[in-house]
């Protein structure tokens, strides 16, 4: 497994966990848009756009969640 394909693991890892854990905190939101914002670059970065457009669009998404939960 080379370096990309691990850290788009932990990303999509990391959303999977935060979104589980929404319900506790608004915390857990706000980690859930950073890890998706990581699902994006991970996009990006292997060559899938369409995928690091979608993420980057739940990780404004999330972001705005996050805002009307504070």
């Amino acid at each position: 497994m080379d370096r990309l394909t691990l850290f788009g693991v932990i990303a999509v890892a990391l959303m999977l966990i935060c979104y589980a854990l929404e319900h506790r905190s608004h915390w857990f939101v706000l980690a859930f848009a950073g890890s998706c914002a990581l699902g994006s670059a991970y996009g990006f970065l292997q060559g899938a756009w369409p995928f690091g457009v979608v993420e980057a669009v739940w990780s404004l998404v999330a972001l705005r969640r996050w805002w009307w939960r504070l």
